[in-house]
């Protein structure tokens, strides 16, 4: 060992990973030259703070709880029903901390070398909430709930290519498509798919809220309040706290005020605003991820005057993104191309030249429209995101440079998904990140997907999702998604201006591993079985 300092380092490192306890760890400190204060004091900041242990209630104050509110997986919206959905269901795969793909009721999987037949190997020893036994019944039931000309699931495009699922014994399912489908497994973290018991008859049973997540509902009270406490029969390890409690707080100061005087534990978005003042607090920390979930304003294409191609680029030229990012985000996003594929994301292309804010540009494609100016509106609500009001009269003004005239409706936070989103045809939307292209692409853009929230219809496009879906050249395939991107940019219903990182924050006696997920927030939705109190 060359010092003291690398010393420290690896007996910190190997104390954090069970290696010594904190006898051992001590004795050799002190042999070190550490005194015994100095010794001690390093094993409860460093050490006995970085290890996990049980106990205590976990307070939530969330964002974006609505009275829309339901358990059926198939039709989540809100934000706060992504989290809750986190902390009492289970899927077959998970998102890690790392961001890379892992098991979670699917221990393993694989595919025959066309990518056109998948089994999925289940848990054992899984269990739901109410004592049943998980079995390959409850998986099959679980992805038929968002198939067939029936379902009203927003995860149906997701399941299209899927031809039939059946059983191979109680613990491995084997899926047929009638197409290859290398992202088949990255599929099944989507939110919606959350694994729910079978009824006898084969169909799901999800209306009494029963997950096999590492929570248990207690109380739910729609947009208001949700109770759980740990299921002891869980699967997998953490799930550390005892209770988790979630809090409907829409409004951030509420939010921020909450967690400073200390009636919850972390707030879940923090206002950018006060985001730097927040962090100066003493016993604060606010956590910062780069991520790919994008904020989108998606226009009508079959309501004028959004349907004329011009109007959409005039639009989309109005824009000062760089001035957004640095005013409304205080840097924390990633400006935006009006294509959904975030620079963190596989295949995402990097040579496409990015799109300027040009007043004269935007009056260009006015004239080619045949309008010498345009009054439009355009609906938002805080509780998507805190300034998401102030970043529309921001665009607003940005736009009057171009004779664009933007009125910015101020929605009521709650029901905004059920009453807005999908009604109007101009809308501030907050999307999480997704982990591939197809999935962005195949929720949000595909000609039949119902969240198709700009209404657009591009033959090419959608012949090239589905090439690129069965594609396993990997270079054949970025091909395809980098003019996917550009038709999306330069044809496509959505203006969007920038990938916002996820900004949330936390009393510092909670405590988390070293890398946190980037899909949604509180670690990708998974803090809840991953995070514990010091």
């Amino acid at each position: 060992m060359n010092n003291r300092k690398e010393f420290k380092e690896l007996l910190t490192r190997d104390a954090k990973s069970g290696k010594l306890g904190r006898r051992d760890f001590m004795r050799f400190a002190v042999a070190a030259g550490m005194t015994i204060p100095l010794a001690s004091g390093l094993w409860t900041s460093d050490v006995a703070a970085a290890t996990p242990k049980k106990g205590g209630k976990l307070r939530v104050g969330a964002h974006d709880m609505n009275t829309s509110e339901t358990f059926d997986p198939g039709k989540y919206l809100s934000f706060s029903m992504i989290q809750l959905a986190h902390a009492h269901r289970s899927y077959l795969t998970e998102i890690t901390a790392e961001n890379g793909l892992g098991p979670d009721m699917a221990d393993s999987w694989s595919a025959t070398p066309d990518a056109k037949v998948w089994t999925f190997e289940l848990n054992k020893n899984a269990t739901f909430h109410n004592g049943r036994k998980f079995t390959s019944k409850d998986a099959i039931a679980s992805l038929n709930h968002h198939r067939g000309e029936e379902s009203t699931s927003a995860a149906a495009a997701l399941l299209s290519s899927v031809v039939d699922i059946k059983a191979k014994g109680d613990h491995a399912i084997v899926v047929e498509l009638n197409q290859g489908f290398a992202d088949l497994p990255w599929i099944m973290t989507d939110y919606h798919i959350a694994i729910c018991p079978a009824k006898d008859d084969g169909s799901l049973d999800w209306e009494g809220g029963v997950g096999a997540g590492p929570y248990e509902i207690t109380d739910f009270k729609p947009g208001i309040s949700a109770l759980l406490k740990r299921h002891d029969g869980w699967h997998r390890e953490g799930a550390y706290f005892d209770e988790i409690e979630f809090i409907g707080l829409n409004d951030p100061n509420a939010r921020q005020t909450a967690l400073i005087t200390g009636d919850v534990d972390t707030i879940t978005s923090v206002d950018l605003k006060t985001a730097a003042l927040l962090g100066r607090k003493p016993d604060i920390e606010v956590d910062n991820i780069p991520s790919g979930s994008a904020v989108t304003l998606p226009m009508f294409c079959d309501v004028a005057p959004f349907d004329n191609v011009d109007v959409r680029l005039a639009l989309k030229y109005a824009i000062d993104r760089e001035d957004i990012v640095e005013k409304i985000m205080f840097g924390s996003g990633t400006v935006a191309n009006d294509y959904h594929v975030s620079p963190g994301m596989p295949y995402a292309p990097t040579d496409i030249p990015q799109r300027p804010y040009d007043p004269d540009k935007a009056k260009f494609h006015l004239e080619k429209a045949g309008m010498s100016s345009l009054e439009v509106s355009l609906s938002a609500a805080d509780s998507i995101l805190p300034g998401a009001v102030d970043m529309c009269v921001l665009y607003s003004e940005h736009a009057k440079k171009a004779g664009i005239k933007i009125n910015v409706v101020r929605e009521a936070n709650d029901g905004y998904w059920a009453d807005v989103w999908l009604k109007k045809p101009w809308t501030f939307v907050k999307w999480g990140a997704r982990p591939t292209p197809d999935n962005m692409f195949t929720l949000g853009y595909k000609d039949d997907a119902p969240w198709n929230e700009s209404h657009w219809q591009n033959k090419r496009f959608n012949e090239l999702l589905l090439i690129a879906k069965a594609e396993l050249d990997e270079t054949r395939r970025a091909e395809q998604y980098r003019e996917m991107c550009m038709l999306a940019r330069d044809d496509g219903g959505t203006v969007l201006p920038f990938f916002a990182n996820f900004v949330y924050a936390r009393n510092k006696k909670v405590r988390h591993g070293p890398n946190m997920a980037a899909s949604w927030e509180m670690d990708g939705a998974r803090a809840y079985h991953r995070w514990w109190f010091a």
